[in-house]
């Protein structure tokens, strides 16, 4: 059972401490070892205390809910909703009712009035997922109501008060859509007040294998059975592969192969993966055999046993990669 902090944790200055706000958020939400993903989690700690409106940039898959999140459990609104918006599942009409509600007889289907996403936030953070894909005509009322700080039901009089923090989230260069006239110049402006970007997995690949470790720990205990674990080869293909679905197409390329692999051990050819270009110098396999051994020696806890069989190894050959790699016994060799 995930642990919820009462009140966001500090180090007696009144700044926010990361490891413990990571503690806080539900099993693998913010899983990362990097130096890359750590100085997100360090900006985004930075920022959660205020108010400040925050925009999420980076490639699709990449984390931007995931750290949206993160910062609403270190805000001061953490006990308020967490509300998104993803602005490119919508058509331009209902994407504006969405947003902004509507009353009454403001169009053939309204029968009754209806609070929007806006109204709903009151409290708490409204995430504007994809906010690129917002129309010029969607984009000059949202400018009004962050300015504002209120704004009008569609076919409504009276004028609706807002209280929400804003973060917003895009997988384009918003720079290039304003130079484009796809985007107001003043609407940008008003969302990249902080800024912070989220580097794709191929950038951060120290993190593909602690993610991949959470990513089954979790399929198994949705499913009841047993955890699958990686072959050497397989964890090899992982970590070259380039990753352009990034971490949404990680944890689907796993619960595919999870179902599929035999004996629990999920081989090369258990991974739906798209060949990736082979390059000289862009991997090293003495590095990626020692890493993948010295996580699996964490999740057993140092049974030798049980880490020959996950890795698909004989205990001898384990002995043997050991010593290789001078892995000697450590207290921290923990899942």
């Amino acid at each position: 059972m995930s642990t919820y902090l009462t009140f966001p944790p500090h180090d007696g200055t009144g700044r926010l401490l990361i490891h413990d706000l990571v503690d806080s958020m539900p099993h693998a939400s913010v899983v990362g070892e990097s130096t890359e993903w750590k100085g997100v989690l360090k900006k985004a700690t930075q920022v959660a205390a205020t108010d400040t409106t925050v925009l999420l940039t980076g490639e699709s898959g990449t984390g931007k809910e995931v750290i949206a999140r993160f910062i609403h459990r270190g805000s001061g609104r953490r006990n308020g909703p967490f509300v998104a918006l993803n602005c490119a599942a919508l058509p331009e009409p209902l994407l504006e009712s969405e947003l902004f509600g509507y009353e009454r007889g403001a169009f053939t289907s309204a029968e009754r009035s209806k609070p929007g996403h806006i109204e709903l936030a009151a409290g708490g953070v409204l995430f504007l997922d994809e906010v690129s894909e917002l129309s010029l005509c969607a984009q000059a009322k949202f400018l009004r109501a962050l300015q504002e700080r209120e704004f009008l039901r569609l076919g409504g009089t009276r004028s609706v008060r807002t209280n929400v923090r804003l973060i917003a989230a895009t997988n384009v260069n918003l720079r290039d859509a304003v130079a484009g006239g796809r985007f107001r110049s003043d609407l940008y402006y008003r969302l990249n007040v902080f800024d912070i970007c989220i580097p794709p997995l191929r950038q951060r690949r120290g993190d593909i294998l602690p993610l991949a470790t959470s990513f089954l720990r979790e399929l198994a205990n949705a499913t009841g059975r047993p955890r699958a674990a990686l072959t050497l080869d397989a964890t090899e293909a992982l970590l070259c592969h380039e990753w352009p679905g990034n971490v949404r197409e990680l944890r689907n390329v796993l619960e595919r192969a999870s179902i599929i692999c035999e004996d629990g051990m999920i081989c090369v050819g258990d991974l739906s993966l798209l060949p990736t270009p082979a390059t000289s110098n862009s991997t090293n396999l003495d590095l990626i055999e020692r890493c993948a051994i010295e996580r699996v020696m964490r999740d057993v806890n140092g049974n030798k046993v049980k880490a020959s069989r996950e890795l698909g190894i004989s205990r001898t050959q384990l002995y043997s990669r050991l010593r290789k790699y001078g892995l000697t016994p450590q207290k921290n060799w923990q899942a």
